[in-house]
């Protein structure tokens, strides 16, 4: 019997019992519904959170710390490692840092405090952040400038009526310097060269708190001893292309780990980017694992009501056995309606699974809004959008999926039509 013939017979089967097949075909559809909708979520938040990420993070810029988040600082760097990590082919710049704490700046009647000295090399310091550090007043200072400061967005507006200071304004800074045992107050005045737009927290440093000034001067306002000129407390490298990053870390290990053994930290964006969106992938197939089960319960319904079928058409069976009808042809013909249940299920549960995901994306999203903080600080309030994502691979996988189980839950009711005995089935009542 040709194919078109089976299912043609299927099909006016399945719609002489059509309450029936309509209830076997929903089952299908709510768990195709399901991973669908999961499915494509999961897909849209992935790709949210991985964008997000790679605009938060610099990820041609690796973070090199003499020590580790855990153990505080160790050791301090020199100007020979951040000329030795210059001279590594992938890296365009390595630009040194000296960081202080603690710090309050005064403008006539004005003050604010709690802020970060960054005491870095501008023009350096600029070729790794440029892209971020932008200027809304003023711009960089001279190299030869050495009484100038940049003010970072939340140091130069506290709150949104409150701006501390203008370019070109005269800037006290007043901080604290260890005398032997002994902390003591000191000021200096700092010209205003330029004020910072908003820019967020890249890495784990928050360049909005921050306070710029140059670093050969900062280490004589803070009175560095003379044989502690050359040190700094971290270095900024930034890289040719991102696709270094991994490698280049590793060659800074090797390079500095003789002299600071395992006492050292290589912060690299885009590894740590991989490794979330790893995660991510994984709670996304464990989703859809979930939902699976729905279409294994309806593939349990399937099976019910095929084995009920099989018994209410014995004798159609017996008779089509009679006038010559082979064991496969029966086989074929039951495993047809399976799979036609299961194609036009997966198929409206596809429709469905996406119309689904787009009403759960915008009742959840509510949920998730970022949370700004000292450090880390989203770049705006609103909701974070999770718009569900398209994937023709989970598209084709979820109806193969459903027809595969469908024809699985048949097989059993199926070979138990084509193994009927021809004379049996004709006597059945």
């Amino acid at each position: 019997m040709r194919w078109k013939k089976i299912f043609s017979m299927a099909s006016e089967n399945m719609k002489q019992r059509r309450l029936r097949t309509s209830l076997t075909t929903l089952g299908v559809i709510i768990g195709i519904s399901a991973i669908i909708a999961l499915a494509s979520l999961g897909e849209g938040f992935r790709t949210t959170v991985k964008t997000r990420m790679e605009q938060g993070f610099e990820l041609d810029v690796l973070t090199v710390i003499p020590g580790s988040f855990f153990a505080g600082l160790g050791n301090r760097f020199t100007k020979e490692d951040v000329q030795n990590i210059s001279n590594i082919e992938e890296v365009a710049v390595a630009t040194p840092v000296m960081q202080r704490s603690t710090v309050t700046l005064y403008n006539e009647d004005k003050n604010t405090t709690g802020l970060i000295v960054t005491a870095i090399n501008f023009t350096d310091f600029w070729k790794v952040f440029g892209d971020r550090l932008i200027f809304s007043e003023g711009g960089l200072p001279e190299s030869i400038e050495n009484d100038t400061m940049v003010l970072g967005y939340k140091v130069n507006n506290p709150s949104e009526n409150i701006t501390f200071a203008h370019s070109n304004d005269n800037v006290t800074m007043q901080f604290k310097v260890l005398r032997g045992l002994q902390q003591v107050s000191k000021n200096c005045t700092f010209k205003v060269a330029g004020l910072l737009e908003k820019s967020g927290a890249p890495g784990a440093t928050n360049f909005d708190y921050c306070v710029f000034i140059p670093l050969d001067y900062a280490k004589e306002i803070y009175e560095v001893p003379s044989d502690k000129q050359d040190y700094v407390d971290l270095i900024f490298v930034k890289l040719v292309k991102p696709e270094f990053s991994e490698a280049v870390a590793t060659e800074i290990e090797e390079l500095l780990r003789p002299s600071f053994g395992y006492q050292l930290t290589v912060l690299v964006p885009i590894a740590f980017v991989r490794q979330v969106d790893y995660i991510l992938n994984m709670l996304q197939i464990f989703l859809t694992s979930i939902a699976s089960i729905a279409l294994l319960v309806a593939g349990i319904g399937i099976m019910n009501i095929m084995t009920v079928s099989v018994m209410e058409r014995t004798r159609e069976i017996g008779i089509l056995k009679a006038i010559g009808a082979k064991n496969r042809t029966i086989l074929t013909m039951f495993l047809a309606e399976t799979v036609l249940i299961g194609v036009a299920g997966s198929l409206i549960g596809v429709l469905t699974g996406y119309g689904l995901a787009h009403i759960l994306n915008y009742i959840l999203s509510g949920f998730f809004t970022p949370r700004q903080s000292h450090v880390f600080q989203a770049p705006e309030t609103s909701r974070i959008p999770m718009t569900p994502l398209f994937s023709l691979p989970w598209t084709v996988g979820a109806i193969v999926f459903g027809t595969v189980v469908c024809v699985l839950f048949g097989l059993y009711p199926a070979r138990k039509a084509a193994k009927l005995d021809p004379v049996e089935a004709l006597r059945y009542e």
